[in-house]
């Protein structure tokens, strides 16, 4: 519990309030016939209360997470589980540079399962793999692989063993076996996610303990506590019920009920102090004040958002510790969520417009609009660039200004309308350029004049329907609705993969981070900490190549064009890293030594060492990645190989490797002025023209006459077809295939074509975003819209 705050600054447990769960659990625990049973009834006891009771303040997505942590370090303590497998689960030292003999499992899987070969337990598993491929192929493409059993003895191996490989095959399917490994090793009260209810969170509240709502947007707890104040007699007419709203100078009448209620043994409400950031600790004295000699019936319930990031926490400590924490959270799925934006309406809002069927269409259009887009942001970056806060309140003013537009029009403006809702009332919330493409392509393609002809499709198999009373939309919803999948948001059945995978690499990097210190002592056979990173600042130094002389290859040049100009400023900033590296890794030698004293600069980087993490100080020299320590060095090394091949003779690579670079932008940009010199073209009337060819980089031995070939690049969200050369579906499993190579070169402006083309993003990573790099126009046959709600962009590496 007390660890939890690294995941969230919310989430914050203190020792008196454990003491009061643990001593209620032991008057709970069932007696038993010797001490042996009673004491094992004891454990089981104390250890679900806790359970329970901390579980109810974590939002969904950590309660995984929590579950997880408590099942290692019971197993752990219980000597039930090696820590050497335990630590391959949580950092996945995968070999790099491998490629994989089988069709069915990646490089990165391949990886994984040579890693694990090392291991004595999983001795010959790659040899197994590839000899009875078709078995494992099965295995590994079945719909649900952690409900299968593993092939041949493989089955045999304890549960942990099993989730390491399925860590390795089917990464995206690891979060669903956590859940069955605790169920496994815990027992089922553990998993089921039933929601607690109200009154039984209540009977643990009094007037030492308030109960703390962390709100989500969109959801509003207070109607339970209303509900159940009316049960008990406690309401607004009988005045022994307060209901204060911070943030409009409200303080005063916030304390004045809270000295009231504490006398009286009334009930007070306060809703969202983190409006009220100055007036919290004059708050946490009150409620400190008011927790001994109070009367009994008195009871506090406070409701907050959570800041947006750790820097931004205002909420104080003691408030947080003494509470009884509780999330709400918004419904998830489709279905969920497109059933609640309905319930933002009535049979009566339905009849208010005098054109009623078009009424009905766009407003219903308009609620499967509102889901899509609240509900996307599961798809993490594939989903939206940036995460917006879209809220009911964009619904329900949309659906206002719908209603005065047709009432005032004669015929239906459909461009005002969508313009309106995806510029002003969902657009007002969007920051990035390409998020708002999307939502203007959803508006595009859910509100135009065909809805009335009973053909719109909302996804596939889902037609919006006609003219319904409000009832039969909701009965529609439930009969019609295909189940949850990426299809219903326009994205590929790939997308959610992704989605899984990176959920499960999150979930294991948070316990990791979370596995106490000690524990890599020389228990379980495995090395120190020390040990650990010893041998990898070793072997860095040892293969870290010597900096690039600038001076020296500044000689060999003649002219300095445009290419050269870029490959010079490459070779600066990699030296800046490369410096940095040595600087940093040569002290934390000696700190290691007991040569120099440790500071807290060099802890850092000898924990993100630990971890498998790029260091801070290296990163902000270096470039976006998504890869850990060992895959982001072997991608460095790659880097300078690739520079020190151009600067040997300054002669243009035959196929050029986008991503080795630390900025693409200005290779892109050096193409344009060495066309615009060589041409006498303006600069600024200018375009870059891409085109994908049908080779690979071993295909070509030099480089074109203007212009750069380059190689790659990976396709997210579809893939390229070399035949017919243009994009197409993505095959399953396939997330991110990599691209031919394409030339560019640059034309002007006028002589683009923009007909049957999709302006496709180019991005340094799958973070998307910020790493933004460039659009290049990419042939299709099918509308570009498809590709626009599906997430397609290119990546420089994955």
């Amino acid at each position: 519990m007390n660890d939890l705050n690294k995941i969230h600054p919310m989430y914050q447990f203190s020792l008196k309030a454990f003491s009061v769960v643990f001593q209620k659990a032991v008057r709970k625990a069932p007696p038993g016939e010797s001490l042996k049973e009673r004491v094992a009834n004891l454990i089981d006891s104390i250890t679900f209360s806790v359970f329970q009771y901390t579980t109810r303040g974590l939002f969904e997505c950590d309660k995984l997470t929590y579950m997880a942590q408590v099942a290692f370090l019971i197993l752990l303590m219980s000597k039930e589980i090696n820590q050497v497998e335990l630590d391959f689960l949580l950092r996945y030292p995968a070999q790099q540079g491998v490629s994989s003999p089988v069709d069915f499992l990646s490089n990165q899987s391949w990886g994984g399962v040579k890693a694990l070969s090392s291991m004595e337990e999983f001795r010959n598993l790659d040899r197994d793999i590839e000899g009875s491929a078709k078995r494992w192929k099965k295995f590994v493409e079945s719909e649900c692989p952690e409900k299968e059993k593993f092939p041949q003895e493989w089955k045999n191996k304890t549960a942990l063993q099993r989730l390491c490989m399925m860590r390795v095959i089917r990464p995206d399917r690891v979060t669903y076996a956590v859940r069955d490994f605790v169920e496994e090793k815990l027992g089922t009260k553990y998993v089921v996610g039933r929601a607690l209810d109200f009154s039984a969170s209540f009977e643990e509240s009094g007037p030492a303990t308030p109960m703390f709502f962390i709100l989500s947007p969109g959801v509003d707890p207070l109607k339970d506590v209303e509900k159940h104040g009316k049960t008990l007699g406690y309401t607004f007419d009988n005045r022994n019920f307060h209901n204060v709203s911070l943030g409009q100078g409200q303080e005063v009448v916030a304390e004045q009920a809270l000295d009231l209620a504490a006398n009286e043994g009334h009930w007070v409400i306060l809703q969202n102090i983190h409006l009220v950031a100055k007036w919290l600790s004059t708050l946490e004295k009150k409620l400190e004040q008011h927790s001994e000699g109070s009367h009994q019936e008195f009871h506090v319930f406070i409701s907050a958002e959570p800041a947006p990031s750790p820097d931004g926490h205002i909420i104080p400590q003691g408030i947080l510790e003494n509470s009884i924490k509780i999330t709400n959270e918004p419904p998830t799925g489709m279905h969920a969520n497109l059933h609640k934006a309905l319930d933002n309406f009535s049979q009566n809002t339905l009849e208010m417009c005098a054109r009623e069927i078009e009424f009905k269409s766009i407003l219903f259009a308009l609620c499967y609009f509102h889901a899509v887009v609240a509900e996307r942001r599961k798809f993490g970056p594939q989903g939206w660039n940036r995460s917006y806060p879209f809220n009911t309140g964009d619904l329900t003013i949309s659906i206002n200004v719908l209603y005065n537009y047709l009432e005032a029009n004669s015929k239906v403006p459909y461009d005002d309308l969508r313009y309106l809702f995806g510029e002003i009332m969902y657009g007002g919330h969007i920051t990035d350029d390409w998020d708002r493409r999307l939502c203007k392509t959803y508006l595009e393609e859910y509100i135009k004049p065909e809805m009335l002809e009973g053909e719109l499709l909302l996804a596939p198999g889902f037609l919006l329907p006609g003219n319904m009373d409000y009832t039969s939309y909701h009965q529609y919803i439930d009969d019609v609705l295909p189940p949850e999948s990426p299809y219903l948001y326009g994205l590929h059945p790939n997308a959610e993969i992704g989605f899984l995978t990176q959920t499960a690499e999150k979930l294991f990097r948070t316990v990791l981070e979370m596995q106490p210190r000690d524990s890599s002592g020389s228990e379980g056979g495995g090395a120190t900490r020390e040990e650990k990173v010893k041998a990898v600042l070793d072997e860095v130094l040892e293969k870290l190549p010597d900096e690039f002389n600038i001076s020296e290859l500044m000689a060999k040049v003649e002219e300095r064009t445009p290419y050269i100009v870029v490959a010079f400023q490459e070779c600066e900033r990699m030296n800046s890293l490369t410096q940095e590296i040595r600087r940093s890794l040569k002290e934390l030698d000696l700190g290691l030594k007991g040569e120099l004293t440790m500071t807290s600069e060099m802890e850092s980087l000898q924990n993100a060492i630990f971890l498998d993490q790029v260091p801070e100080a290296w990163n902000k020299r270096a470039y976006p990645s998504i890869s850990g320590l060992a895959g982001w060095y072997t991608d460095l090394l790659n880097r300078i190989k690739e520079l020190e091949n151009w600067t040997g003779d300054f002669a243009l690579p035959s196929a050029v490797w986008l991503a080795g670079f630390f900025n693409p932008q200005s290779f892109l940009t050096a193409i344009m002025q060495s066309m615009a010199r060589k041409n006498e073209w303006p600069l600024d009337k200018m375009a870059l023209q891409c085109d994908v060819t049908k080779k690979n980089r071993e295909d070509f031995s030099s480089p074109p006459r203007e212009g750069a070939y380059i190689h790659g690049l990976f396709m997210e969200g579809a893939r390229w077809d070399t035949q017919t050369g243009i994009i197409t579906d993505a095959r399953l499993k396939e997330l991110t295939p990599s691209m031919p190579v394409i030339f560019i070169k640059a034309i002007p402006v006028d002589k683009q074509d923009t007909r049957s083309v999709y302006p496709c993003p180019v991005y340094k990573t799958r973070q998307r975003g910020p790493t933004y790099v460039w659009t290049f126009n990419l042939k299709t046959k099918e509308s570009a819209s498809k590709w626009v709600l599906a997430g397609v962009a290119l990546l420089l590496q994955i």
